[in-house]
């Protein structure tokens, strides 16, 4: 399985994600610059942790007008497996990929450290390798994490099963302790903690392979 990592200006968890799918998963793994037209021949996108153009204007709203994004929505659309992390989840929002927002934490500062998620489904690509009920460690690191929607979408997400993860003592003020969630057609997904910080012993928690993991046995099963 092929994946791309995108490299907007300003991300700074592409070595990350690139370390934790060629090392830690083991799997062929190539860099996308954000002015590429193409993704070339991967099976899976994944959209870093950063700061995607100083997030000067808002957290991901100048990112979604990035070439490369025409071809992740293409991908997506085709059914490809799109996979945004923290900043990554931002940009996800502002191209209309997935609903709702991202706002400043509550408490209006920067929250950097571990927190526990609970895995609410694992009917996903990125989720079918855990437990539902599962407890998970991962890492936060943001200041616009705080997820929002209007009632009648988070009414839609908990009904059609596409919250992936919810936070185990809400750092952030996420509404419903949102962490992550799924597209319609669950292909897409958009998560704030740093999957990609946590696989492997040394970083203190591995329990973010299970997200790769899972992106990987789809792709079998596929």
């Amino acid at each position: 399985m092929r994946f791309g990592v995108i490299v907007f200006p300003g991300s700074n968890c592409d070595h990350d994600a690139f370390y934790a799918v060629g090392t830690n998963l083991g799997q062929p793994v190539e860099y996308i610059w954000h002015d590429s037209s193409t993704l070339g021949s991967v099976d899976a996108v994944i959209l870093p942790g950063g700061f995607a153009y100083g997030d000067y204007l808002r957290c991901g709203a100048i990112a979604k007008f990035s070439p490369v994004m025409k071809a992740v929505r293409q991908f997506a659309s085709d059914g490809g497996l799109v996979l945004g992390v923290c900043n990554g989840f931002q940009i996800l929002v502002e191209a209309g990929l997935l609903p709702g927002a991202l706002i400043r934490n509550r408490g209006l500062k920067f929250i950097c450290r571990e927190v526990r998620l609970t895995v609410e489904t694992t009917n996903s690509p990125f989720t079918s390798a855990a437990r539902k009920g599962q407890t998970l460690r991962m890492p936060i690191a943001h200041g616009e994490g705080c997820y929002f929607a209007d009632e009648r979408t988070l009414d839609e997400l908990e009904a059609e099963d596409r919250i992936a993860f919810r936070y185990d003592g809400n750092p952030n003020g996420s509404l419903r302790d949102i962490a992550g969630i799924l597209s319609r057609e669950r292909n897409v997904m958009g998560m704030m903690p740093h999957p990609e910080r946590a696989t492997e012993p040394l970083m203190g928690s591995s329990d973010g392979l299970t997200v790769f993991q899972s992106m990987l046995g789809a792709a079998v099963r596929a």
